[in-house]
């Protein structure tokens, strides 16, 4: 018998015992050890922060226009059933003479991704980092998914997505800002 070193391998074992199966049978031998290493790995978030990622990235920069980065690819786990949710994470910001690297603003979504979240949260805390690092005129965070909660189980349907949104400042206030951002998200990426 293999030793048991990680505290969840040792839960997964008896989850194993719990559903039916003989953790001790030759296609099961690694799996608890397996699925530790995967929890790492999907909740790295916890272990991460803004400061650590942003790491001085904030530029001084005269521009007022829109930034978007859009169709940024994540994956989560619904905090209510652990199972996945997955989709597209659009976020943009009107500069007030501060910018951010490209890069920071995919990681801050991973970081927040990579916890137990419900998508709305998600959402949030995305808008609200760039929000406090920026100080910027306005944000805006859409977030199109699919849940897996919705698909595998209880209503089991394949289609459904959900479509979340955050917005501050000029996103907020300004129709034509908000509208600007909605449309330049649903163009496709030929233009």
């Amino acid at each position: 018998m293999q030793s048991i070193e990680h505290p969840i391998e040792h839960q997964i074992t008896e989850i194993l015992r719990q559903i039916g199966e003989n953790p001790e049978r030759d296609g099961l031998l690694k799996t608890p050890g397996r699925v530790a290493r995967m929890w790492e790995d999907l909740t790295v978030g916890y272990h991460q922060n803004v400061e650590e990622l942003v790491n001085g990235a904030i530029f001084d920069i005269e521009y007022d226009e829109m930034v978007i980065v859009r169709d940024i690819k994540f994956y989560s786990l619904c905090e209510h059933h652990l199972l996945p949710f997955f989709g597209h994470v659009h976020v943009a910001y009107i500069p007030n003479r501060k910018v951010v690297g490209l890069s920071k603003i995919p990681r801050i979504v991973e970081m927040f991704a990579r916890r137990l979240q419900v998508q709305e949260r998600l959402t949030t805390e995305i808008a609200d980092v760039l929000r406090q690092y920026l100080d910027p005129l306005g944000v805006a965070v859409a977030i199109q998914a699919q849940h897996m909660c919705m698909t595998m189980r209880g209503v089991r349907n394949e289609t459904a997505s959900m479509i979340t949104s955050k917005m501050y400042g000029n996103f907020q206030t300004d129709e034509r800002t908000r509208h600007e951002f909605l449309a330049l998200i649903r163009t496709t990426r030929d233009g």
